[in-house]
């Protein structure tokens, strides 16, 4: 049952959206004037609020926090192999053009003494996703995350992915992938590393 704290703390942070909303909306007209384009026509008298609303959804994993979600899940077990969720879809903005980049995450831990429930690795994925980011750094946070909460024996994240501003923009190549890895613990041994890496490119799919 809700707490009379925790529903005054919901409303505050409602209202507090709302108005966060209603001023990113009054930038976004300024925005379309200084493109040249009338937001006040038919088919832009909207478009502010709803890039608005967007860009608060596109950027929640501010309001998140990622170390308490692994450990709301926290399992004692004593199995120490390899566990990994592979080919997380994610979407995510990069803070240089605010343009997206998306693609898949692989994540692996070994576990020490403690497990967390396999769907939080993603929601890891998707806190750190949900902000302005570059891939290198998201990269780096998803592992931090897992190692500073479980504390396991080792961590590694592989992330693969396509980004807009060198599609759209720029260089303008549109089959480029960008990949990039951080690893900590027993993933320094290179067999380790490898037998990941030959477990997230398997091509076997589940029925």
């Amino acid at each position: 049952m809700i707490t009379e704290n925790e529903y005054r703390e919901e409303n505050e942070a409602a209202t507090k959206q709302a108005q966060t909303c209603e001023e990113l909306a009054a930038h976004y007209r300024q925005v379309l004037q200084l493109l040249g384009e009338d937001p006040t026509r038919e088919g832009l008298q909207k478009t502010p609020m709803r890039v608005a609303k967007a860009m608060q959804v596109l950027t929640r994993g501010y309001e998140m926090d990622a170390h308490k979600v692994l450990t709301d899940a926290l399992f004692k077990e004593d199995y120490s192999q390899m566990v990994i969720v592979k080919d997380i879809d994610f979407f995510s903005l990069c803070e240089h053009h605010m343009l997206p980049f998306y693609g898949k995450a692989h994540v692996a831990y070994i576990p020490n003494g403690y497990i967390t429930g396999l769907s939080k690795i993603a929601r890891v994925v998707d806190i750190y996703s949900h902000r302005l980011q570059v891939q290198e750094r998201m990269t780096l946070q998803i592992k931090e995350c897992i190692e500073q909460t479980l504390h396991p024996l080792g961590v590694m994240v592989v992330v693969e992915a396509r980004h807009m501003c060198m599609q759209m923009r720029g260089i303008e190549k549109q089959n480029a992938i960008t990949t990039t890895s951080d690893f900590s613990g027993a993933f320094n041994q290179a067999k380790t590393r490898q037998e990941f890496m030959n477990l997230i490119h398997s091509s076997r799919t589940l029925p």
